[in-house]
């Protein structure tokens, strides 16, 4: 039974663990904001330039000026070059190409700031900490995190920003606008950039590509941040358990667990998570929808990363080993997780009966033992249950299913602990049959010895009115 919770136990982990990657990859995303905001800026900075050629134009007295008809309030020029340049906002044409990627722009001089995105020119230097920029805009932009200077506030949380763009993106959290929308399948974002970035997997485009190991990524940040895995860089440390993270918002989600701060609650069943992501999550299992599919066995999924997950199942894919046993995994966070078994290493500590866990889920799950939650509910009679995969046997009893199957004669059963009990019976029939679900345990082979020993077991040598006597016959 130990070795059925722990495999239980691990498979919860998986679970979460994932949850908790793709809560790191959101997490994330919200320093691609900042990207995005760079390329609003360079908007900013297009159409504080296209001011300059206006009022350089401007009509002077004696001049003959020429008005643009398109605008609420009439522009007029003095060149015609000036006018030429501003219709291009109302004609939207664009002549100037980049000929690395084919992004079009309505002024050469645009063009020329883009193309230092593929030569990797940044003649624009930071005085302070010497980070170069494409823009002297986002440099000043950026000289904002030197001086503190936050003049963006947001009236619902008091988060402050250094730039116009990004609490306009930030005011999105609190208002429900996502105004960009992917034509393929309807999700929609905040911003442009994450769904350009979503885009891909519809695609499968991963232009960047890591040097240390062939991985492909969608996008360049990506591409910075999974090359933490190579370097190990960690800057951010948490000072309650010395933990590192990759990034700051990483960080911040994990400093959750020792405040106990859950913001985001379940209207259906009232519980409550630590992040909007692990919410989202949360609110699946109420509306039951499940779009990830398994082309192999059919299997649905409430996350893409668990439908990953379960195609090493099938690959039989498992390139994570223990350098002290050699046991492998497919997903690097078991192997983690397994390694503590060797180094002891067991962090978080129940308060309330001082037990130890090498898991947050390990304790998450134990606590409920003290508070007597049973978050899982049978649909059919009601019957609550502390641990998801115990609701989901015990619904097999109404639902009749059977998933697991014999391969010698056909049995079915409704845990993989049965089909495995009921294997040696196989066992005992085909010694040398060693398959991972018939594997004898040497118990048979000991309940065999005390029937040849035991007289009431064996009727060799007996005769027939002792036989009758045994039976209560005369």
């Amino acid at each position: 039974m130990k070795v059925k919770e722990e495999s239980e136990e691990l498979s919860e982990v998986k679970e979460e663990s994932e949850e908790l990657s793709e809560v790191k990859e959101e997490s994330e995303e919200l320093s691609e904001v900042k990207e995005e905001s760079e390329e609003l800026s360079e908007v900013k900075e297009e159409s504080e330039e296209l001011s300059e050629v206006k009022e350089e134009h401007h009509v002077k007295p004696g001049e003959k000026p020429l008005s643009c008809s398109k605008t609420k309030n009439k522009l007029s020029f003095t060149a015609k070059h000036s006018i030429e340049i501003h219709t291009k906002i109302h004609t939207g044409e664009k002549p100037f190409s980049c000929d690395q990627c084919g992004k079009s722009f309505s002024k050469k001089h645009n063009l020329e700031r883009h193309m230092r995105v593929h030569t990797g020119e940044k003649p624009f230097t930071c005085d302070q900490c010497g980070k170069s920029f494409t823009t002297k805009q986002n440099r000043e932009i950026h000289m904002r995190v030197h001086t503190g200077e936050k003049s963006f506030s947001c009236n619902q949380c008091g988060k402050s920003f250094t730039c116009k763009q990004n609490w306009e993106v930030h005011m999105r959290i609190h208002t429900g606008e996502k105004p960009f929308t992917c034509d393929q399948c309807g999700k929609s974002f905040t911003a442009k950039h994450k769904l350009e970035i979503h885009m891909s997997v519809h695609t499968g485009e991963n232009p960047f590509t890591c040097d240390q190991c062939g991985k492909t990524l969608a996008n360049k940040h990506n591409l910075e941040r999974h090359m933490t895995v190579h370097t190990g860089e960690k800057p951010f440390s948490c000072d309650q358990c010395e933990k590192s993270f990759t990034s700051k918002q990483n960080w911040e989600i994990h400093m959750r667990v020792h405040t106990g701060e859950k913001s985001f609650s379940c209207d259906q069943c009232g519980k409550s998570l630590s992040n909007k992501k692990n919410h989202e999550h949360h609110m699946k299992i109420h509306t039951g929808k499940k779009l990830f599919i398994c082309d192999q066995c059919g299997k649905t999924f409430l996350l893409a990363s668990n439908l990953k997950t379960r195609l090493t199942v099938h690959t039989k894919e498992k390139p994570h080993s223990c350098s002290v046993c050699g046991k492998s995994f497919s997903v690097l966070k078991y192997l983690q997780t397994h390694q503590k078994m060797h180094t002891g290493v067991r962090e978080y500590m129940c308060f309330e009966c001082g037990k130890t866990f090498t898991t947050a889920i390990y304790l998450k799950r134990h606590q409920r033992i003290h508070t007597g939650e049973k978050p899982y509910k049978c649909s059919h009679c009601d019957k609550r249950f502390i641990r998801s995969q115990h609701l989901k046997t015990h619904e097999r009893i109404h639902t009749g299913e059977k998933p697991h199957t014999c391969d010698q004669c056909g049995r079915c059963f409704t845990t993989k602990s049965r089909l495995k009990r009921h294997m040696k019976i196989h066992a005992v029939e085909k010694p040398h049959h060693h398959s991972l679900r018939s594997r004898p345990d040497g118990r048979d082979q000991e309940r065999k010895n005390r029937s040849q020993k035991s007289p009431a077991l064996s009727v060799k040598g007996i005769s027939g009115n002792n036989i009758n006597l045994l039976c209560g016959r005369r």
